[in-house]
């Protein structure tokens, strides 16, 4: 199936790792040109070292919790490589905590890692592909939004936040061509998972590994997820294969919450 990326314009944010890494390799295959963004410059060169595509990414680093610094980044991408086509969003990750480990730094902390950081990019990106009348937005936001972890409740408080700004904003941006989507991955095999077992180890005494297993075993399709699966469904929602989706949020749990 040809997705019409070719030599179009992606921006992946949180590129150096993980699930949004996975995103900027599956537009590259498909032809785009991408740009990765990352607060750490030192993720970034690894990043590109390991790319296994010909042509390598553009690559800025930024740290996306500032508004001026989204505005930055935008700027450098356009100027090097043209306008936005596509935005996904994959950038910050928020702390998991006990709850008798919260205060108020730690809920503050969780929006500006995981809400503002996916704001600011996309206040300004959306507006240009508004004037432009093109344009697609994947927000890779996260199961934890619609079903309250204990131990992920700043990070599940952003979760839900962008879940709605990503519906009202399809809505308000329908209209002038721009169609932006979400993603709800449940566990993926992420250094993020290793992250939580860490902490529910903690909590309860048992090994990573067997808390892996365990967690593995309560999913309907018995596996966590992988970045590349993810990675392959925004890559659908941003082409044109997907040019009646919009305002969507999709799940991508293993079944682990069978909910409507």
């Amino acid at each position: 199936m040809n997705l019409g990326l070719a030599d179009r314009v992606v921006l992946v944010t949180g590129a150096s790792k993980g699930i949004g890494y996975a995103c900027a390799e599956a537009f590259a295959a498909e032809g785009a040109r991408v740009a990765i963004a990352s607060r750490s410059r030192a993720n970034l060169d690894a990043a590109l070292a390991r790319w296994p595509h010909p042509v390598a990414p553009l690559a800025v680093a930024a740290d996306l919790c500032r508004a001026d610094a989204a505005k930055r980044l935008v700027d450098e991408v356009e100027a090097a490589l043209g306008p936005i086509d596509v935005l996904v969003n994959s950038a910050g990750a928020a702390r998991r905590y006990a709850p008798d480990d919260l205060d108020a730094d730690a809920w503050h902390a969780a929006m500006d890692a995981k809400f503002f950081s996916y704001i600011h990019p996309l206040d300004v990106v959306v507006k240009r592909m508004a004037a432009r009348g093109k344009g697609a937005i994947v927000n890779v936001i996260g199961a934890g939004g619609k079903v309250a972890n204990p131990l992920h409740l700043p990070g599940g408080a952003a979760n839900a936040a962008l879940m709605l700004v990503t519906a009202g904003l399809a809505t308000a941006y329908g209209p002038k061509g721009v169609r932006i989507n979400g993603i709800n991955p449940g566990s993926t095999l992420t250094g993020r998972v290793q992250e939580g077992l860490a902490v529910e180890a903690r909590l309860t005494g048992l090994a990573p590994e067997e808390l892996l297993a365990r967690g593995q075993q309560r999913l309907p399709l018995r596996r966590y997820g992988t970045p590349e699966e993810v990675a392959r469904v925004a890559v659908f929602l941003a082409s044109d294969a997907a040019s009646y989706v919009t305002g969507a949020i999709l799940p991508m749990d293993g079944g682990a919450n069978p909910i409507v």
